[in-house]
């Protein structure tokens, strides 16, 4: 190829990658329902859009290494010490049982059906164990089931992918080994891939912690750090083994997920963006590569072997898994209704594809063709039954607000129940002592642990929050808190109001509406409790009697909107209003 048209390739590869998520966003659709479609029709249509021509032999290094990315990615969402109570139980089952099971069945069923060696169907197999959280997770959040279901979904997606990742890489070096030797060469070098990969993300997380810990380095830096950490560990692990590199990823990002002192946020927005850059090129890159012709025997019997997983083998395996637990029946079924499969299948099975094939292994070539098939199949499938069979299971999670209220003051109580009385489920945290006292006496939910902390992802409380109010004394701790959580909660945050624009050393500077407006600030409110004015729930019916101030609005479908200094709700029939009552008999300012 000119170089002309190696630049207008790549050019054409990124602009369909970021145009096919931002369509898929603006769609509310999964982007994997765009990518593949996208990278399909212009590897077929045109023959600029080739990344083996394009790249040649350095395709399939450049995908391993970006597999890596994702996966040391996924590995640092692996807090093993998130994954307690009754969930870990069903997640730990379904990891078991979803390996077992699937790499059976599609493994039985691809030799007689797809016509492939015990080998090649071996290898699809595991390939085909992988879900993910990056197709699982915005299958949930437009879905929104209740939060236990959530977590355990989300929870089996992000373990399942390294699992998936390393039993790929094993089952590859045991088939390649296995060509022409015997069982003991076979076994010593699948031990000699994984002690490889093992020892290359131990070194790796050994040299990435100090420099994370100790040294303080800016967003950008840090991600720019562990990038360089990542590839050039699962560069070298590829040089003494090939595809181990993939094992040493996950195992720095569990690593460095569970190391202590080290506080790696769940949302990193620079990481987070060019790892969704890598999963947009990946599944644009890898759908080109497979052509019309390669699909044209392999389609409907691709399908049947989607039907299996989907009608028989996930749901097994989710009430083996949900057995003798107190999982509802719904909450059963959904789980056995959700398991698409996503990027991870699709660049092992491109990595994997190709080497085997090289080496000979019969039906390797339909590994891939194959692996597309499912890929586009399962997602379209449960994209778009997943909210109607949700519904029709009841497992959706109520549509009312959940908003958390920082602080324990008086009059932060007594509001809380007040949303408590209108209808809301209302979460509450308080550091000191005292003020977290007073919220149990008041019958209301207490969050656990340190607040930044459940924010920022080492901590799992904040799950379903759909709002914050941090209505603590301290306005510089509102102000840094609120820029925190902004990262970190799907919803809005809001903070009280300064007592004045220059108050504080944080305060002033972080932007962002306030509460209420009118001065009333923490200390305001305060002083009006203690003169007697109450927080109170009343019927939206007509205008506020003399001396009432407006707090918030809570819809007839609860869902609460809160005045802030930029903007008044309107309450309409059947709301129901937050209000400030002055002490009886006297009228307020």
């Amino acid at each position: 190829m000119t170089a002309d048209q190696v630049l207008m390739g790549l050019g054409l590869l990124v602009v369909l990658a970021v145009g096919s998520q931002l369509l898929a966003n603006r769609l509310r659709v999964p982007a994997l329902l765009l990518l593949l479609p996208a990278g399909f029709t212009a590897g077929a249509l045109t023959d600029t859009v080739d990344p083996e021509r394009l790249l040649g032999d350095a395709f399939s290094p450049l995908v391993s290494l970006a597999v890596a990315m994702i996966l040391y990615d996924a590995g640092l969402g692996l807090d093993l010490r998130r994954l307690t109570g009754h969930p870990r139980r069903v997640v730990y089952r379904l990891l078991c049982l979803t390996t077992v099971l699937t790499v059976v069945s599609a493994a039985l069923f691809a030799v007689p059906v797809l016509h492939m060696s015990a080998g090649a169907a071996v290898m699809l197999a595991a390939i085909l164990i992988v879900s993910g959280p990056t197709v699982v997770g915005p299958l949930l959040n437009f879905v929104r089931p209740t939060e236990r279901l959530q977590r355990i979904l989300i929870w089996e997606g992000s373990l399942i992918d390294p699992v998936g990742g390393i039993l790929g890489a094993f089952v590859f070096h045991g088939v390649v080994a296995g060509d022409g030797h015997g069982f003991g060469s076979q076994l010593g070098s699948f031990w000699f891939s994984a002690a490889v990969g093992l020892a290359g993300g131990v070194a790796g997380a050994a040299l990435l912690w100090p420099a994370l810990s100790r040294l303080r380095l800016s967003e950008e830096l840090e991600t720019s750090v562990q990038v360089a950490a990542v590839i050039g560990v699962a560069a070298a692990c590829d040089l003494v083994r090939e595809d181990t590199g993939l094992i040493s990823a996950v195992v720095m990002g569990m690593a460095m997920a569970n190391l202590p002192g080290l506080d790696i946020p769940a949302r990193r927005p620079f990481f987070d963006t060019l790892v969704s850059l890598i999963i947009g090129l990946l599944f644009v890159s890898i759908s080109a590569t497979v052509t019309p012709s390669s699909l044209r025997h392999v389609v409907l019997p691709s399908l049947a072997l989607v039907a299996l997983l989907v009608l028989v083998t996930r749901p097994l395996v989710a009430h083996l898994a949900t057995l003798r637990t107190d999982v509802p029946r719904g909450e059963r079924w959904f789980i056995g209704w959700m398991a698409p499969r996503g990027i991870v299948a699709a660049a092992t099975a491109s990595t994997f594809s190709a080497e085997l094939t090289e080496k000979g292994i019969a039906g390797a070539e339909r590994i891939l063709p194959a692996t597309f098939v499912v890929i586009v199949a399962t997602v379209m499938l449960y994209g778009l039954t997943a909210f109607p069979v949700a519904r029709r299971l009841g497992v959706l999670r109520p549509a009312r607000s959940r908003p958390l209220l920082v602080g324990g003051a008086p009059w932060a109580v007594d509001l809380a129940c007040a949303l408590r009385s209108a209808g809301l489920d209302v979460l509450m945290w308080a550091g000191a002592e005292r003020e977290r006292a007073r919220i149990e006496e008041a019958g209301l939910k207490l969050a656990p642990g340190e607040l930044l902390a459940a924010a920022t992802g080492s901590g799992a409380e904040l799950e379903g929050i759909t709002g914050v109010l941090l209505l603590t004394g301290e306005d510089d701790f509102n102000a840094l808190a609120s820029t925190t959580l902004r990262e970190s909660v799907d919803g809005p945050v809001h903070r009280l109001a300064a007592p004045s624009a220059s108050h504080g050393v944080v305060a002033p500077y972080t932007g962002g509406s306030s509460l209420f407006g009118g001065g009333l600030t923490g200390a305001e409110l305060s002083r009006r409790y203690e003169q007697g004015a109450r927080v109170v729930a009343r019927p939206a019916d007509g205008a506020l009697p003399p001396g009432h101030v407006l707090l918030f609005v809570v819809t007839a479908g609860k869902r609460l909107t809160p005045v802030t200094d930029t903007r008044i709700p309107a309450p309409g029939a059947g709301d129901t209003v937050i209000v400030l009552r002055p002490p009886s008999g006297v009228v307020a300012d």
